[in-house]
């Protein structure tokens, strides 16, 4: 019998429906795990499910049960890839599971930031409306949507539903070539034509030694004063104090962030420092997480667990 461990379940929301795998097996959920307590919670275990919870080389090694490491989310960084590769320990993630939600939440930050929404409800706040004494007042740049050019950088299945949704809200979009690349494929631009022609450039690519700090100082200083940065990728693909000294400077116009350097984000993180920017819209993490895409990924994660057993893996790194 196949002993499954969920290391880190509170990840997923409790309203949230999780199918039971269908062959004989034994369950134990926990909402959340330290460092210190995976080794003892998975002592037993036969196939581990994870989100965030890191899975080191070291620890594995302590783990011959394990059969099966199930990823809760697409991103895998939390696992060590190379080992689980020379061990044969299969791991299978989660694919195309918000390809509606995190669009949809690219082109929400998009709106409110070229509309500077968010500026204009701090001021109404501050008592501008009320000082300026009219019917309404100018106070920041207004920008349409429509007719502006989105530079996607990622062009999986996320990348691409943002960019069909730009289009049809009248964007012209361009597809980034890697970084550095010598070639560029066909209907991809070069990465810093890209960087120097995007009014909204939005990242959703994986992260990587490769993608660390893909957009830095040198990146931002090459994006049009107007443009706006939304990364709901990984906070590791920007830097985060060169971002924030981008805004501050006026170097782009106004920057989207779901994701940080270190999840949950403390006070330290220079992005938190400087939430108070009417340029800086920030969320925690939650552009994958409308409900439907949380269900989708729930029923995933129990059928690739499934075809695990029946031999049928898929979904695997």
């Amino acid at each position: 019998m196949e002993k499954i461990v969920f290391l880190d379940r509170a990840t997923i929301p409790a309203h949230i429906s999780l199918p039971a795998p269908d062959f004989d097996h034994t369950w134990l959920s926990y909402d959340e795990t330290s460092p210190d307590d995976v080794l003892e919670r998975l002592a037993d275990a036969t196939i581990v499910i994870t989100n965030k919870v890191v899975l080191s080389a070291e620890l594995l090694t302590k783990l011959p049960k394990l059969k099966l490491i199930a990823i809760a989310a697409t991103g895998y960084n939390n696992v060590d890839i190379d080992w689980c590769h020379k061990h044969g320990l299969t791991v299978c993630n989660i694919r195309g599971y918000a390809t509606q939600s995190v669009p949809e939440h690219v082109m929400a930050m998009a709106f409110s930031l070229r509309r500077n929404l968010n500026a204009y409800h701090r001021d109404i706040e501050l008592g501008a409306w009320q000082e300026k004494n009219q019917f309404c007042f100018f106070t920041h740049p207004i920008g349409d949507i429509a007719g502006a050019t989105m530079g996607v950088i990622g062009g999986g299945s996320l990348g691409k539903a943002v960019a069909k949704l730009a289009s049809a809200v009248g964007m012209t979009v361009l597809y980034a070539e890697h970084k550095n690349a010598k070639a560029t494929r066909d209907g991809y631009t070069p990465f810093d034509v890209v960087l120097r022609q995007a009014d909204v450039l939005t990242l959703h690519c994986p992260l990587n030694e490769q993608t660390q700090n893909l957009i830095g100082t040198e990146e931002l200083s090459a994006m049009k004063s107007t443009a706006i940065l939304i990364n709901t990728g990984r906070g590791g693909l920007v830097d985060e104090v060169a971002l924030c000294e981008a805004l501050r400077k006026g170097e782009i116009a106004g920057a989207g962030v779901d994701v940080f350097t270190q999840e949950p984000a403390t006070n330290t993180n220079p992005l938190l420092s400087h939430a108070g920017l009417p340029n800086l819209l920030l969320t925690p993490h939650v552009a994958w997480g409308a409900d439907s895409s949380i269900q989708a990924l729930a029923n995933q994660l129990t059928d690739n667990i499934n075809a695990f057993i029946q031999g049928k893996a898929q979904n695997t790194l």
